[in-house]
């Protein structure tokens, strides 16, 4: 028997409610074009079988900089040119160099639209740091900072000082330091904290207190930040719910499975979120916003 035609309204109907079934997009704000043995059409193909609608390529200043090894300003540039509608990237460069300004600010004209990953031997307050800022603040554009004890970007403790002195510039905490810092009684040596947090950490207060701090939930550490303490994990993505951005950061060819943590934080994210509008904000609108995305 002949299927009946559809009526007008029963058309709309279904078709609202495709629309609201769609998938929810996904934008990724740390990713590198050389990570370890993986190349830039590999990381295409990981970032796809992810569900990633839009990457942020996050280049060193130096081969010699950022470990593991990571491709430079150059690369970022090539690859976005090459997939202009899966790509964009921030420029960088090492803090405290001579031409520091100038090789961020040619790459920002090439259309870079941040500056980072920062992850070099310095306090986060040391003068080469501030420099970094200062950039940041007369473009008034995000900075994505790797914070780890002892390592890079050292005396979270005093980061607050910085982000007063920068108002106009954006910046994004990141790694193992900045998530272990959600817990008011972290023990700054432990990378990879275990148990119930604490609410109220510098982290915390960071977010709550300043409005030009956000969060990049990527890698390991975001990860363990989420699956330590899931209640907390609940209420934390709620209260930042405008200051979070997912990102990936992680190595694998393959974009799914245990090697993948950028596929375990966007499964997380989708499973402790605690409405729709909180998910969306976290996978695409916060992104959008704060970096200004077309």
């Amino acid at each position: 028997m002949a299927a009946r035609p559809l009526s007008r309204r029963t058309f709309l109907a279904v078709t609202s409610a495709c629309c609201l079934a769609e998938p929810d997009r996904v934008i990724d704000i740390h990713q590198h074009t050389v990570y370890g043995d993986r190349d830039g059409e590999q990381l295409v193909l990981h970032q796809r079988a992810m569900g990633v609608s839009k990457t942020v390529l996050l280049p060193v200043g130096t081969r010699a900089g950022l470990a593991p090894g990571a491709g430079g300003n150059q690369s970022v540039v090539d690859l976005a040119q090459k997939y202009p509608g899966e790509f964009v990237f921030f420029a960088n460069a090492v803090p405290g160099t001579p031409n520091v300004r100038s090789d961020i600010e040619k790459y920002l004209k090439a259309g870079g639209i941040g500056i980072g990953e920062q992850k070099y031997r310095f306090a986060c307050d040391s003068g080469p740091m501030l420099q970094i800022f200062e950039i940041a603040q007369d473009h008034q554009i995000p900075v994505i900072l790797h914070f780890e004890h002892n390592n890079f970007n050292t005396g979270i403790e005093r980061f607050h000082t910085v982000v007063r002195k920068f108002p106009k510039a954006k910046f994004i905490g990141h790694a193992q330091t900045w998530w272990g810092n959600i817990d008011r009684n972290h023990q700054q040596a432990v990378m990879y904290p275990r148990g119930k947090v604490t609410p109220g950490g510098i982290t915390d207060r960071l977010l709550s207190d300043y409005p030009n701090v956000y969060a990049d939930l990527s890698a390991s550490s975001g990860l363990n930040a989420l699956l330590r303490d899931e209640e907390h994990a609940r209420q934390f993505l709620a209260l930042h719910r405008d200051k979070l951005m997912f990102g990936s950061d992680c190595s694998d060819k393959v974009g799914s499975g245990p090697g993948c943590s950028g596929s375990q934080c966007i499964a997380a994210v989708r499973r402790l979120a605690p409405s729709p509008d909180v998910l969306q904000n976290i996978l695409y609108r916060n992104a959008t916003r704060i970096l200004a995305l077309k």
